[in-house]
Order: structure tokens, then sequence, then C-alpha cells
């Protein structure tokens, strides 16, 4: 049936409860639970100007109202460079199948004509360790120990982790495990389909990209977005004139087509 909202519970209690209440009169969430959501919509919150921010404004921009900013910073957050990483990440750990497959997997990406990614791994601020792992780390452990999960993903997870921390090809290209590596684990424990971790992470995102929008809209500076370009043409190629018949015709046709002299001369 459909839940509605009870103003007794946290907003993220209250989420939780129009998600999972079944028939019984009163729900209260999980306390562990929601903590790790709380974490999760603070953790994958606005910040910066990343790809999806930087879309809800230059949409924004235009003058539209913010649910199609909104829209448009939604279908950038889905990429699987952007907020449907954890869901890359995840898929990855499930191609992976194993931890005795760990090292071989490693091998392969290392391997630059293999085609295989380390997903959830390195971030374009983040050059060191992303601080949001560690914490998302230690809540992926609080959830499934409350919920008695035995999740091979994780093992697999921290393996990985383990060798990837270890190896000098991965430190050198600091590439370290990011908020997105745990994420999914802790999601898909509680309850969440693959498919959805982008609604909830635009959950989180959503006040900083109003804020965004508010901001342009209350200023008098504020002007459409026209991101620049510096076009550098063409390489250079090396032309050899050919005098012939077929030259000749083409030469009138495209005399013909511009509206040109209609003679050979043209």
């Amino acid at each position: 049936p459909y839940i509605y909202p009870d103003n007794d519970l946290s907003y993220t209690g209250n989420f939780l409860n129009m998600l999972f209440k079944r028939p019984e009169p009163v729900y209260r969430p999980d306390p562990v639970l929601e903590r790790a959501l709380d974490r999760i919509f603070i953790l994958h919150a606005d910040h910066e100007q990343n790809a999806s921010t930087s879309t809800v404004r230059l949409a924004g921009s235009s003058g539209t109202n913010p649910f199609a900013a909104i829209a448009a910073g939604v279908a950038c957050l889905w990429g699987p460079a952007h907020g449907g990483a954890n869901e890359a990440a995840l898929k990855m750990l499930e191609e992976i199948g194993s931890v005795d497959n760990i090292t071989e997997f490693i091998k392969q990406v290392k391997d630059k004509n293999s085609g295989v990614r380390l997903m959830g791994f390195g971030h374009r601020v983040y050059k060191n360790y992303d601080p949001r792992a560690k914490v998302m780390q230690k809540t992926c452990h609080e959830v499934l120990n409350e919920l008695g999960v035995s999740d091979p993903m994780l093992d697999i997870a921290m393996e990985l982790e383990r060798l990837a921390l270890e190896d000098s090809y991965f430190i050198d290209k600091k590439l370290y495990p990011n908020v997105d590596f745990y994420s999914g684990i802790t999601l898909r424990a509680m309850g969440f389909p693959d498919n959805m971790f982008t609604s909830l992470f635009a959950i989180g995102r959503t006040v900083g990209w109003i804020a965004h929008w508010k901001e342009m809209m209350s200023s008098a500076e504020s002007k459409i977005g026209r991101p620049r370009q510096l076009y550098k043409g063409e390489v250079a190629r090396r032309f050899t004139a050919v005098a012939n018949r077929e030259h000749t015709s083409r030469k009138i046709s495209w005399a013909w087509l511009w509206g040109g002299p209609r003679n050979n001369e043209g």
C-alpha cells in the first residue's frame, strides 16, 4: 500500500518508512540503517563544481525552472563515471567472482590492452585516499553486522583494496578507493535495487543543486552559460590540382550549386 509520511520521524527515517513499512501500525526504522543512510546522503551531497552540479547550473542559466535544471543534473549523475560509479564497482566485484581471482584481475588492469578498468578507485579531487571512503567502509561493516549479512562481495572488496594499496602501480597513479567502492555494497544490503542508486544520490545532492539554481536566479549578473571553444581546424593536408574533364564538370556543377557563372570559366 501507499505509505504516507510520518512527521514524528527524521527525514531519513521517514524515507525508510515510506519505502519499507508493512501493514504494521507503527514503523520504527532500525537506528543503524537510519544512521547509515543519513551518512550516505551526506557523503554523496553536492560538493564543488562536479559534472552534475555544473550541468544544473548550465541548464538553469537559461532561465529554466528548478525541476528542469535538476532533471538535467540527474541525467548527468546517472552516468557510470559519476553517480553510477557504485553500480559499476558492484558489477566489477561480481565479475571478479572470488578472492582467488583478484591477482589475475589486477594483472589485467595493469595491461593497457586488456580493456579492464578498476572501478571505485581514484578521484579527480581526492588525489590521495578519499576521506569519504573510510567513513563508508565503517558504515558498510555496521550495516552488514546489524543485518547479519555475509556478503562475498565485501570479502572481494576488502582483499582488492588491500592488494591495490600495497601495489606500486596503483600508488604511483594515486588510485585509492573512493566513496563508490563501499556504498553500493551497503545499499544493496539495505534492500535497495542497483538501479535506484542514482535516485538516492540525487536526493543528497538536490539541496545543493537548488542552492546553485536559486543563487543564479537572484543574481543580477547571471547570464546564460556559454562555454568557450577553440577551433584549431583540420591538420595540414596537401592537395594537387588535377586538370581533366571530370574536374571541369565538377567545377560546373559547383558553379550551378552556388549560383555562379554557368560556363567552364566559373
